[in-house]
């Protein structure tokens, strides 16, 4: 990974294209620099006057940590860690297009390297795509980390299976064809924040036993996933069965409840999280 740090102003005072680095789902900033000479080992202060940051040579290596766990786009809000005692953090929330929809600087008083940093910042009505974030250290070097929430969950008619089968009936074919239409068309919007996975989660009601709910929910998201692949869909597709673990309609056991014989469809970077019901799919590729 390469990183730039500098004791400079802004980031948008800067010049030049800033390179993007992608590990464990955060894309790290190597940012463009202004070309200032620094001294390294003298501060080049008058006598009387403050000293100046200490050079970076002597400072551990700057970084901005962000869990995507950690992150509330409905509250506006997200929590990062810095290697180093904290003084500000600046945010700006951007669209698939670009469009700044948000931004926020919270201060900190030389908060100890490792806490949490919470910043808050006011929910557009606009999807956000992208959050770059920018974190100072008390000697205004700073470091960006972008992440990209973006998710996009395709309105769809469900698909009726007969009771205990997977199979797609011929009947159904057309609302499957109506999906992968919205997703060839949101696709384009969306490839250049990188690889985008098709999402496919089966639920069921509580009718029968969780075990058996769970083998057929996989055997249905697998049949909806074939089917995309088989009808020219490129992209990576991954699917789970949740069985009756995330019910659209909380109900007691043994209900018939069609609400929660359900589907999604989602397209994403990262794969959906269950924040309701706390359930993790186990995810399977095709």
């Amino acid at each position: 990974m390469i990183q730039h740090e500098r004791s400079c102003g802004r980031p948008r005072s800067l010049r030049g294209a800033a390179g993007v680095f992608r590990l464990a789902g955060l894309a790290l900033l190597s940012l463009p620099v202004l070309l200032v000479p620094v001294l390294l080992g003298q501060s080049g202060a008058q006598a009387g006057e403050p000293a100046a940051p200490a050079p970076a040579r002597s400072l551990p290596p700057l970084q901005v940590t962000i869990d995507l766990a950690d992150v509330d786009l409905a509250q506006g809000e997200l929590t990062l860690r810095m290697s180093r005692p904290a003084a500000r953090v600046t945010l700006k929330a951007l669209s698939l297009s670009g469009e700044v929809l948000a931004e926020a600087e919270q201060h900190f008083d030389a908060t100890p390297a490792g806490s949490a940093l919470v910043v808050h910042w006011s929910p557009p009505e606009q999807a956000v795509a992208r959050i770059e974030v920018y974190g100072y250290d008390v000697n205004d070097y700073f470091k960006g980390v972008a992440i990209t929430p973006w998710s996009f969950e395709i309105p769809h008619e469900d698909v009726v299976f007969e009771t205990d089968s997977a199979d797609i009936r011929a009947s159904e074919a057309s609302k499957l064809q109506a999906s992968l239409a919205l997703i060839q068309k949101q696709l384009p919007r969306a490839r250049q924040l990188g690889t985008i996975t098709l999402f496919i989660v089966a639920h069921t009601d509580t009718v029968a036993s969780a075990e058996y709910n769970q083998e057929l929910s996989t055997r249905r998201a697998q049949a909806l996933a074939r089917w995309f692949r088989g009808h020219g869909l490129k992209l990576p597709i991954a699917y789970s069965g949740m069985g009756e673990r995330a019910l659209k309609v909380k109900t007691a056991d043994e209900v018939d409840e069609p609400k929660n014989r359900r589907a999604d469809y989602m397209l994403g970077l990262e794969p959906p999280r269950f924040k309701s019901s706390g359930a993790t799919p186990s995810w399977t590729k095709i």
